[in-house]
């Protein structure tokens, strides 16, 4: 009998009386929904299965069909679901108990999957306060119609925002064996980007190299993350097309993580030169980004707000932009205006960990800003996923870039918007360029910060020096 790994029993419930402690919410029950198979095209054809990130935390158990309910005011948790029967051996193999798994979480009480209703609804008679988590696949609207009578309109985030804070609030600080378990994902990820350096050679194609990558994942972990960009094409910022076949000069573009088997997630891009060097523009663009991405790295401490760093970025990017001529004036200015938009169109990261984007399901706003923070409405400063005060255990992503979208060029140059800061005709010359981009994974410590990964190459000569070595896709 084979049983999914697991953190230690007693990690779930600490993670659990934590919850139960918390400020908010005081009463009442949480309900944690565990995830159903997803069918692809019918029902015996599902999907890979993915245990919602939440009841994996609180929990650890990754099968279908399970439940939970945590009493806040007597702190205890019951896990619902149901023993495999004879088919279920016959097709899948052995498995645990619901008991059996119940006592890898250190979960004391079990019920039938078909007494979750019942017990809510003696509850719900009581009067008790039932907390939930917003929905997020259709499936979970449907249940919680059907145990709760809630109508899909009616499951909003909002209606569960005391739970939401309290569960953002302890997911968000990583403990060390999470770290270890990020540290794991990104080691996996760095052979991933090293494979796709090596094979970036004129001839092979993107679904070449993107296969490699998924395989190199599966073997090691939990497979992908999140679906890789692998594109010639990396003005498109979450290209999932792998139809083009490389060619001399291209810059791919590889923006890739794996997940460890915890599913703790990677979340890494790199640039390489097809055919193993730079051109002289190339390489000036793609020092600008490192540059922006390496001070961004370094501006991170705790009590620093990201919406900070993400400006230091931009304002550094910005600086080798006008250095180039595509930009003009003063760099500050042209940042607080948002002209530099038209070349970084989104935010600098993001929180990860069970996630690639952290708990993006819960609300963005909830998990990137503090509650003195709003969001802009600002071209590309709109689209920044973390503005709050950075604290330690945090883990964010880094990623600054420069992209050279046709229709947005022509959009902006239409309108005249920013004719200030930006000069049109030496962009005219940059619209096939494409886009670079340049990722890491950064856990905030109580000094500083640290790098996870064992170092994937990303200055100009390490990166050229492993892409012209050449390797089979």
């Amino acid at each position: 009998m084979t049983h999914s790994p697991m953190f230690s029993s007693a990690t779930y419930r600490r993670r659990r009386r934590t919850l139960i402690g918390a400020d908010a919410p005081e009463s009442g029950l949480v309900l944690l929904l565990g995830n159903e198979e997803s069918a692809m095209n019918y029902r015996d054809n599902p999907y890979p299965f993915r245990q919602d990130s939440t009841f994996l935390y609180y929990l650890g158990i990754d099968v279908p069909g399970l439940a939970a309910l945590i009493d806040l005011d007597a702190g205890t948790t019951c896990l619902y679901g149901d023993d495999p029967d004879l088919d279920d051996v016959i097709w899948m193999g052995e498995r645990p108990s619901l008991q059996e798994y119940a006592e890898q979480a250190d979960v004391p009480d079990t019920s039938p999957r078909s007494a979750l209703a019942e017990d809510l609804t003696t509850a719900r008679k009581r009067n008790r306060d039932i907390h939930f988590l917003p929905p997020y696949r259709s499936g979970h609207y449907h249940r919680l119609e059907q145990l709760l009578g809630l109508r899909p309109e009616r499951a909003d985030p909002y209606a569960s925002a005391p739970l939401v804070r309290a569960v953002v609030s302890q997911r968000s600080v990583k403990s060390e064996a999470e770290i270890q378990e990020l540290e794991t994902a990104v080691e996996v990820t760095a052979q991933m980007h090293e494979h796709a350096m090596k094979a970036a050679m004129p001839g092979r194609t993107e679904r070449e190299i993107a296969g490699g990558l998924t395989g190199i994942a599966e073997a090691k972990g939990r497979g992908l993350s999140f679906r890789p960009t692998c594109s010639v094409h990396g003005e498109v910022l979450h290209n999932h097309v792998y139809s083009n076949e490389l060619e001399d000069g291209d810059l791919l573009l590889v923006d890739a993580g794996a997940s460890s088997p915890l599913y703790y997630a990677g979340d890494i891009t790199r640039v390489t030169p097809v055919g193993g060097t730079f051109r002289p523009r190339q390489q000036a663009l793609y020092e600008a980004v490192l540059d922006a991405q390496t001070s961004a790295i370094d501006a991170i401490e705790p009590d620093v707000p990201f919406r900070d760093i993400h400006r230091h970025s931009c304002r550094v990017l910005t600086e080798h932009l006008i250095d180039m001529g595509l930009m003009t004036g003063d760099a500050e200015a042209a940042v607080e205006e948002g002209a530099h938009a038209l070349f970084f169109p989104h935010g600098l990261g993001h929180m990860l960990g069970l996630d690639t984007h952290e708990m993006e399901n819960l609300g963005e706003d909830v998990v990137g800003y503090g509650p003195d923070q709003t969001r802009s409405q600002q071209f590309g400063l709109n689209t920044l996923r973390l503005a709050r005060p950075l604290k330690p255990g945090f883990v964010v992503t880094v990623e600054p870039g420069c992209y050279f979208i046709p229709e947005l060029i022509q959009q902006w140059e239409n309108e005249g918007r920013h004719e200030a800061f930006i000069d049109y005709d030496t962009v005219a010359e940059f619209t096939d360029f494409g886009g670079i981009r340049i990722e890491d994974d950064v856990v905030v410590t109580e000094d500083g910060r640290r790098v996870l990964g064992p170092g994937i190459p990303k200055t100009v000569d390490a990166v050229e020096s492993l892409a012209s070595t050449g390797g089979d896709a």
